[in-house]
């Protein structure tokens, strides 16, 4: 698609100066953010995120906005954000991480 971008091309573009702030500002997140939350802390607009999901904004607003969606696609969304995502259950014995979910994609 035309022009559109990874995110990591766009941070590659970042000063070292602007990258270390997202990155102070990403170690102070809260326990619990909505995506919107998630993607405002991290300086990130929806058109940017948009870019590097390669969808439309409208797309990411819809995403964030969503209160149910497959695990593929919150993966995607939170590695376009330059995370990772993982999935613990908790129990009253003890917390498990879960892997080996097969993408569906």
């Amino acid at each position: 698609m035309t022009g559109r971008h990874k995110f990591a091309k766009l941070r590659a573009k970042m000063t070292p100066a602007r990258r270390a702030r997202n990155a102070l500002e990403a170690a102070k997140l809260d326990v619990e953010l909505s995506l919107e939350e998630l993607r405002r802390s991290l300086n990130l607009s929806q058109q940017a995120l948009a870019d590097a999901l390669e969808v439309e904004q409208p797309a990411v607003a819809r995403m964030e906005k969503r209160t149910d969606m497959y695990v593929s696609s919150l993966r995607r969304m939170v590695e376009a954000m330059g995370g990772e995502l993982e999935l613990i259950a908790r129990f009253p014995e003890g917390s498990v991480k879960i892997t080996k979910l097969v993408d569906a994609e």
